[in-house]
């Protein structure tokens, strides 16, 4: 019985992610990973010439990696790499803040589609409250996170109200323009994982995210640059450049 119950112990967090529809290794084909000389950021293809992820992830000797599933894998097939020529990250942020935190990178080339890379939807209209999204990183092996991160994960949460998320937040200033995803406030599970996950809901990306204290990869609660609200500065960038 005392093996049952250490056993249980040990595995709570994979046990509690079980609720939130956890999986691991299938790698959605619009996922971006940006390899840096500082720490990684996820992001999201939606051109072949342009990648969309978190203002914060403007990084020294950027790499863009498409079509990738493990980054610590030197022999994965069915990767584009490629360079960029610009990062425009949106005129209102700053680095002492989560208001804005959004980027749009323009590759030097156009990426090849195929079945492993394909371009994600934007919105037209904002994810209500409850709906089911889908967000996608990669996680560290904790136990020596030193090396690149080694395990694709998705996991399927839902949006929930800006009132409820500012109980999660209480020190933040939870504004129109973000949006939270997640189904427990506050549980703060330890993990390192890619930031910047993006958010796609019934296909369409919805979010990318600014912040978590805790994993988002085990449902915590993250907050959420709401791309509908930037629809505007994203199309006008990407005409103007």
């Amino acid at each position: 019985m005392k093996f049952i119950l250490l056993w249980a112990l040990i595995n709570l967090p994979v046990l509690l992610a079980a609720a939130a529809d956890f999986t691991i290794g299938t790698t959605p084909p619009y996922l971006v990973f940006l390899k840096s000389a500082y720490m990684p950021c996820a992001g999201a293809l939606i051109h072949p010439l342009w990648v969309i992820t978190a203002a914060h992830c403007n990084l020294p000797k950027l790499q863009v990696m498409l079509g990738i599933t493990n980054p610590a894998d030197p022999y994965e097939k069915n990767i584009q790499l490629v360079g960029y020529e610009k990062m425009i990250h949106h005129p209102y942020f700053t680095i002492t803040s989560i208001d804005h935190d959004i980027m749009l990178i323009k590759l030097n080339r156009n990426i090849d589609l195929n079945d492993h890379v394909k371009l994600v939807k934007l919105p037209d209209q904002t994810a209500p409250v409850n709906t089911m999204c889908t967000v996608t990183t990669w996680g560290y092996n904790i136990c020596d996170s030193s090396r690149e991160p080694d395990s694709m994960q998705n996991v399927n949460i839902s949006v929930i109200s800006n009132t409820e998320c500012r109980s999660a937040y209480t020190s933040y200033t939870i504004k129109e323009s973000m949006m939270c995803v997640g189904i427990v406030p506050g549980r703060r599970q330890p993990c390192k994982e890619v930031t910047a996950a993006p958010a796609v809901c019934n296909g369409i990306l919805q979010g990318i995210l600014s912040f978590a204290d805790g994993c988002v990869l085990r449902a915590d609660v993250g907050i959420y640059t709401r791309i509908f609200n930037y629809m505007t500065w994203i199309e006008k960038t990407i005409q103007n450049n």
